[in-house]
């Protein structure tokens, strides 16, 4: 029989969807022990104890500290968010990713997610959700559908700025219009009241806030607001309508730093 030295961690109900006695555990190693015996005892896989420990090969040894937790399939609907997956199962949105190998906040309906229960603080998605002022807009598919021809005309790019600086980036849209966003950017342009402004969100280590930008494809625009995912070459393009947002997808595009 195994000898483990078993730590359990209680996490409060989430609202009708798990149990009350969702818990995780840590568990000592003991000599003898092998990630087979552990997985059998602890009803998970061996796959599932090397991901969730960051273990890249099944050598473990006495004195080693692993973490077990409880695993959840999760199969994304139409509307959801990993922001709202991370606040109703108490985890972070970098967790979720991390386990299910997602480079990209979007997801789409039918998407089965992996989720360890019980990891985390009740205030941990609360707060990062929090933290980023628009959220992306659910089921986002990664195909880039061409442009109607009923879409306006997209402004050229300025050419008498002779230090402007052009990256390619990874661009996704984003919305004012979804649950909980206040429709206010990061430098205070309301895009509720002003639908028509051309913004886009950045990292200010990339593209200084308050920079003014020529975007392949949307035009002319101002780096206004920041976002929780938006890191390194990535970008938000500010669309008004969630639908227009929605069929907007992943893109690649060049983004001229005009000033």
């Amino acid at each position: 029989m195994l000898k483990k030295i078993i730590t359990m961690i209680a996490v409060a109900v989430l609202s009708g969807t798990v149990s009350a006695n969702v818990q995780a555990a840590t568990v000592t190693v003991q000599k003898g022990d092998t990630l087979w015996d552990l997985s059998r005892v602890n009803n998970t896989s061996l796959e599932n104890i090397q991901k969730l420990n960051h273990l890249t090969t099944d050598l473990i040894h006495p004195g080693d500290i692993l973490t077990i937790a409880p695993e959840k399939h999760y199969t994304v609907k139409q509307g959801d968010t990993l922001w709202d997956i991370a606040m109703e199962y108490k985890v972070t949105v970098s967790q979720i990713k991390e386990w299910n190998k997602l480079t990209t906040d979007l997801i789409h309906p039918g998407l089965n997610l992996l989720i360890y229960e019980g990891l985390q603080s009740t205030n941990i998605a609360v707060t990062e959700k929090q933290t980023k002022p628009v959220v992306h807009t659910a089921s986002v598919k990664p195909a880039a559908p061409a442009p109607k021809e009923s879409e306006p005309a997209v402004e050229a790019a300025s050419t008498n700025n002779t230090s402007s600086k052009e990256i390619t980036v990874k661009a996704t849209a984003y919305t004012a219009y979804c649950e909980g966003c206040s429709g206010t950017t990061a430098t205070g342009i309301n895009l509720k009241a002003n639908p028509n402004e051309k913004v886009i969100a950045v990292d200010p280590n990339v593209i200084p806030l308050g920079s003014k930008v020529y975007v392949e494809g949307y035009g002319n625009a101002i780096a206004g607001d920041t976002g929780g995912a938006i890191k390194g070459n990535r970008i938000d393009v500010f669309i008004p309508a969630k639908q227009d947002a929605i069929n907007f997808g992943v893109k690649q595009l060049k983004v001229t730093i005009l000033n």
